[in-house]
Parts: C-alpha cells; sequence; structure tokens
C-alpha cells in the first residue's frame, strides 16, 4: 500500500532528519525506536503518523512489572472459571463461549493491531521501563509478526505490518538484539530558533514579550544544571497559561523577580528551593568549583 510521505501536521511539525527516519521506517516496515529526554515530542510523533495517515493509533504504556506477552494479549482466567460456575461446560454467558479460551483472551495493543484488517500504528511507551526479557519477548514478534495465545494454542498473525514507534527516556540500556531490529534516532532538546517556532505554532496569537521573556529564562534554567529541566512541554504549558493570564515573565532569573507560575517549569522541590535562594550558578562552572 502506498503512502503519502509523512512530513508533520498541524501542531507536530519535525526536523528533517526526522522525517526522513518516520517514511524509511514506513517504507521498509522496521520498528522506529525514538529516544531522548522526557517532554521533547517522542509520544506526540506516534499520535501525529497516525493524524497524518488517518490510521488507528494502538498505545501500549510500558511499567516495570509489565510481562512481554501483555503488549499482545492477557488471559481471563478468572472471568473464564466464574462463567463455569455459572452454567453447564460448552454453554455461553453474555456470548461467551466457555468451552473457547478465544473468547477469554483481552488483546494489547499489539494483539489489536494485528487483527486489525487494516495498517495501523503503535506505540510501546517508555520501553526503558521494562525487564531486558520483555525486550526478548517482543524481539520475537517484530521478527515473524506473529504470536502465540498459548491457552488457545492459537497463532495471531498480522493482517497488516504495523507502523510501530518505540519511545525511551534512556534511564536503561536497551538489549544489542533489540536495537538491531530498529531504526533509531535520537529527539534533541530544541534550538533557540526553533522552539520560538514550536511556541508559534501552539500559540500563534501569544504576545511577542511573553514568548522571548519565557525561552530565555527556559534556556537559563537549563544551563544551571538542575536536578530536572523544563522540557518542551512544559515550556509550551507555561508560555500558554503566561498568555492567557496576560503575565510578561521578567527577562532573565539573574534580576531577582519572581517568576510567575513557576511552578508549571520547575516540578522538584530542590530546584524551586536553588531558584528561590538565587543559586544560579551555572554547571560549568560548578563544575570547575569541584575540579570536574
Amino acid at each position: 500500500m502506498t503512502y503519502t510521505p509523512f512530513n508533520g501536521t498541524k501542531k507536530y511539525q519535525p526536523d528533517a532528519r526526522l522525517t526522513t527516519m518516520v517514511n524509511i521506517a514506513i517504507a521498509r516496515e522496521r520498528p522506529l525506536l525514538i529516544t531522548g529526554e522526557a517532554g521533547t515530542g517522542k509520544t506526540q510523533l506516534a499520535y501525529a503518523i497516525s493524524e497524518f495517515l488517518g490510521l488507528p493509533l494502538y498505545r501500549a504504556q510500558m511499567t516495570s512489572t509489565m510481562e512481554g506477552e501483555e503488549i499482545c494479549y492477557t488471559f481471563d482466567s478468572v472471568l473464564r472459571l466464574t462463567d463455569s460456575q455459572l452454567v453447564s461446560h460448552g454453554s455461553s454467558i453474555d456470548g461467551r463461549v466457555i468451552s473457547n479460551p478465544l473468547c477469554y483472551v483481552r488483546y494489547g495493543a499489539m494483539g489489536k493491531a494485528f487483527c486489525d484488517e487494516k495498517r495501523s500504528v503503535v506505540l510501546i511507551d517508555e520501553i526503558d521501563k521494562t525487564e531486558s526479557t520483555v525486550q526478548d519477548d517482543l524481539l520475537r514478534v517484530l521478527e515473524s509478526y506473529e504470536f502465540e495465545v498459548r491457552e488457545a494454542n492459537t497463532v495471531i498473525k498480522a493482517h497488516q505490518k504495523p507502523i510501530i514507534v518505540i519511545t525511551s527516556n534512556g534511564k536503561r540500556e536497551l538489549s544489542d538484539a533489540f536495537l538491531r531490529r530498529c531504526y533509531a534516532h535520537h529527539i534533541d532538546f530544541p534550538a533557540k530558533e526553533q522552539l520560538h517556532k514550536i511556541v508559534q505554532i501552539h500559540y500563534p496569537q501569544t504576545n511577542p514579550l511573553i514568548q522571548q521573556h519565557a525561552i530565555n529564562i527556559l534556556y537559563e534554567f537549563r544551563s544551571i544544571g538542575l536536578e530536572k529541566s523544563p522540557a518542551t512541554s512544559e515550556i509550551l504549558d507555561w508560555i500558554g497559561a503566561l498568555n492567557d493570564l496576560n503575565i510578561i515573565p521578567p527577562r532573565t532569573i539573574h534580576n531577582k523577580e519572581e517568576i510567575p507560575l513557576i511552578g508549571l517549569l520547575l516540578k522538584r522541590g530542590m530546584d524551586l528551593e536553588r531558584v528561590t535562594e538565587g543559586n544560579f550558578q551555572t554547571r560549568r562552572n560548578r563544575d570547575e568549583r569541584v575540579g570536574v
């Protein structure tokens, strides 16, 4: 099937390198691994691809306790046991046939995509939160585009290979075998010029002084080595709120003026304390002081 090459949406404008990587991954039917710090738009990329191509999106939000097969399916053995106690063997209840284990399968994001008659987008979000065994399980699925429902002794094969976007915040190393299977792209924090364009896309009527001062403050915060520096999503939230209230922030963090709505930018107590106390020594200066 031929698709119009992806080039972003009204709210999501990727750079040329990311656009090329998305299109080559789609064309060659390979998973696309997107890395970068939180808030740089990794998750939103999958939604933008879905919107641009008009395809459904199935999302698997990964957790540290998730098993690999949950991306594909889970089996509701408790419901089957309950049904078996209510009706005789072989009968049905609410459309579920007790003798048919497939009636008790709950498909995850990958399972739904495989069962879909048309192509879809699968978002596997924050794969780095999982154990390596989950990556191994997923690797086998990505190699064959099929998985086995063990309880039903049935193999589910993809009707159409989905477009797969996998995100990672880099909290845990991914296996070499998993990395070999994916195309990879790292989203850097945007440069000032690019960030101004992003803000204009989301808030085209923003007061220019609000935008200019807010972005200056953001980059100053990112230069002083905070425990959690503000990300793109947080600056957008902050500028939106400032614009709604028509509040122009100070030009810089160094003039002891109160920074309005600072809780939208800084989320860690230690960072808020540093800013309140005016401890704005840059990361470079701190490293020189301790001899790094």
